[in-house]
């Protein structure tokens, strides 16, 4: 069965999930409040910055006036089924949007009309290229001061290098913006900007108006016939370039990644966002459209591919996992066959057998009860015991493991202690259960003092949990200054051996190990090798020398940190007859392991951050000399409409505080992203 047909391929057909993704206060939250009013899914309009938006329904979410989780939602419009997630646009947060996209069929990248492309906005579109996701832009904001369409549009092509299509451009712009002109029906789109009437008036252009748009206008079909052969022989043809004729090319061309349709107006003022809507469903793909999903039979590497369609075996991927009022709810994709309520499903990736207990569509923070979820669906379930992040379920009969969900590593950590052993037993409890939603979080408990090490992705992500122990559990351990999380690695090749000859317990365990370390390029992780003959050591010696190694390298020789970008060879092992014992080479292995660490030039890596500051002309020198009293190495500087863009690499540890230290030197007038870069040595 390849495609889906009848009932089935009908209702695949006019179904969309789609993200809306963007740099922070870009205004994705606005945009998809708006998009549910009008839908008619809300019947009041809430606001980000009255902390009253549906999609922002955490209260630190609320109070910060960002998104911190993502939120999804379903909403009807016209003749379709929108799924939307709703991602974050702080850097802290980057795993929401990772594991969003990879559950999606299509994006909406929502750019500010005054300052473009921004940072956080090129790693999230360069995350959805990795998962090969379909996008429309919608251009936001152009009613503020400084509003230039034409200035983002060229943006998006130098720093996302894509192709925009644009098929609207603005009526005004800044405090003049009217409304939004269609390139495609060549008409004006006005909106009721005070009464947020649900419909916009479409109004064909007079002679004056074609004019002004005629540029814009002929872009879009160069453009378009560029892109698409099909088009192209009408447009060269001379045929005409009816909406008939566009709509089906600017969908081709959308699909296979070739162009990015571009829209505009401002969600804050209600223009604009309806036609996204509309665009939504005339050009991103339905689930029957995306390339076929394929996964790997455990224990073999072979890739299967496999249709969305409701008679196939149940495939599906749990893209998030959330705690709802104590209780475990999984979010997943069904990518292929059906899943009921009550239904036992096959955890492929924990090899366990789970039980869905209840299904629900969400809504933000609500929950809509259901009975069955079908191939396309996004849904949540309730009652499954062993779901974690990125794991794969199936039906026992034909198990197929999808492709996992990245991970991050945590670049900043935070000591924290009870106030009293009841309070300690509670926290242990909690932080499990924040585990078990966020990837990204790490925790660590130091056995000598006590003390539970927390480990994020920022000093934001690390506030947050803070306040959500207090808030939602009525804990405040007391908290240490942030540490940072280093790595470690070598910088010379050394040899070393290691002999463990010990009694243990009633029995002799020997074991003797010879290795060598040598350094490998940065990111590149570690690789441990054997170079002895396999066939003349028993597995279970050999199976110990491995995990000997890799216990070795889970803590460093200066200060104890991982060691990465490392080879380790496995030269020679010793044999003594009756007292050769797998605990032997286990404790050997990690014995030659440190010799060689501390004999092959060990050096501290440090998270290096991507630091981009935007400032006015007349603070420019004032940036320049706080980056040069951090250490910082500055990489470019541009000239943005006559703002500058600082572009600088810095380790994390020099920048704590470094915003308000900003703040001062700009008189405010700064803007302040930063991302991490890699591990590394800054130079």
């Amino acid at each position: 069965m390849s495609k889906p047909t009848g009932k089935a391929a009908k209702y695949l057909d006019k179904l969309r999930n789609i993200g809306v993704i963007a740099h922070i206060d870009a205004g994705k939250t606005t945009l998809t409040e708006r998009m549910l009013y009008y839908s008619g899914k809300i019947h009041r309009m809430g606001e980000v910055h009255e902390g009253t938006a549906t999609m922002d329904y955490m209260p630190e979410e609320q109070e910060r006036g960002i998104t911190i989780t993502s939120a999804m939602t379903s909403t009807p419009w016209r003749d379709c089924l929108i799924n939307i997630i709703d991602t974050p646009g702080h850097v802290d947060f980057t795993i929401e949007v990772e594991r969003s996209l990879r559950v999606l069929d299509g994006a909406v990248g929502v750019f500010c009309g005054v300052s473009g492309v921004e940072p956080q906005s090129e790693t999230v579109w360069r995350q959805s290229e990795h998962y090969h996701v379909p996008k429309l832009a919608f251009v936001n904001k152009l009613d503020r001061l400084g509003a230039d369409y034409a200035a983002v549009l060229d943006s998006m092509v130098k720093r996302l290098r894509v192709k925009p299509l644009p098929l609207q451009c603005p009526d005004g712009e800044g405090q003049e913006l009217e409304g939004v002109f269609d390139l495609v029906s060549m008409e004006r789109l006005e909106f009721d900007v005070d009464n947020k009437i649900l419909e916009y008036r479409r109004v064909p252009m007079d002679d004056s108006e074609r004019e002004r748009v005629a540029p814009w206008r002929e872009r879009m079909l160069e453009t378009l016939a560029e892109e698409d052969d099909e088009f192209c022989d009408c447009y060269l043809g001379g045929g005409d370039c009816t909406p008939e004729v566009l709509h089906p090319a600017i969908r081709r061309a959308t699909l296979a990644g070739r162009l990015v349709p571009v829209l505009c107006g401002s969600a804050l003022k209600n223009i604009g966002v309806q036609p996204v809507m509309d665009a939504i469903c005339l050009y991103l793909p339905s689930p029957a459209e995306v390339p076929q999903a394929s996964g790997v039979k455990p224990g073999v590497e072979e890739r299967i591919s496999f249709p969305a369609h409701p008679a196939e075996p149940l495939s599906a991927l749990v893209f998030k996992v959330s705690m709802d009022s104590g209780r475990k709810l999984a979010l997943m994709r069904v990518y292929s066959g059906r899943i009921k309520a009550g239904d036992t499903v096959y955890n492929v990736t924990q090899d366990q057998d789970e039980r869905v207990a209840r299904l629900f569509r969400l809504h933000a923070g609500r929950k809509e009860k259901i009975d069955e979820a079908v191939a396309g669906e996004i849904v949540a379930a309730a009652g499954m015991k062993y779901a974690r992040t990125g794991d794969t379920l199936a039906c026992r009969e034909a198990p197929l493991l999808l492709e996992q969900i990245a991970g991050y590593k945590p670049v900043i950590s935070l000591a924290i202690e009870p106030r009293n052993s009841e309070e300690g037993d509670k926290l242990d409890e909690v932080l499990e259960k924040f585990l078990l939603e966020d990837p990204t979080l790490e925790v660590v408990r130091d056995e000598d003092t006590g003390q539970v090490v927390l480990s994020g992705m920022g000093e934001l992500h690390l506030e947050v949990i803070l306040e959500r122990l207090r808030r939602e559990y009525g804990l405040s351990p007391r908290t240490g200054n942030p540490q940072v999380v280093y790595q470690e690695t070598v910088n010379a090749t050394a040899e070393a051996e290691g002999v463990f000859h010990r009694e243990l317990g009633e029995d002799m365990h020997f074991g003797g190990v010879r290795l060598s370390v040598e350094p490998r390029e940065r990111d590149k992780g570690r690789d441990v090798v054997f170079e002895v003959d396999a066939a003349l050591w028993p597995a279970a010696w050999m199976d110990a020398v491995a995990d000997g190694v890799n216990d070795g390298l889970q803590s460093g020789v200066i200060k104890g940190y991982p060691v990465q970008d490392v080879r380790v060879r496995v030269l020679e092992l010793q044999r003594k007859d009756g007292e050769s014992s797998p605990a032997g080479y286990r404790m050997a292995a990690a014995m030659a392991l440190k010799k060689a660490l501390e004999a092959a030039s060990p050096q501290l890596l440090e998270p290096i951050m991507w630091v981009e500051i935007s400032v006015p002309d007349d603070f420019v020198g004032e940036v320049i000399g706080l980056l040069g009293s951090k250490g910082a190495k500055i990489e470019n500087m541009l000239d943005r409409g006559g703002v500058k863009t600082v572009q600088a690499l810095a380790a994390l540890a020099s920048l704590f505080g470094f915003s308000t230290q900003l703040r001062s030197a700009t008189q405010g007038r700064a803007g302040f992203v930063m991302k991490f870069a890699r591990f590394d040595v800054l130079q």
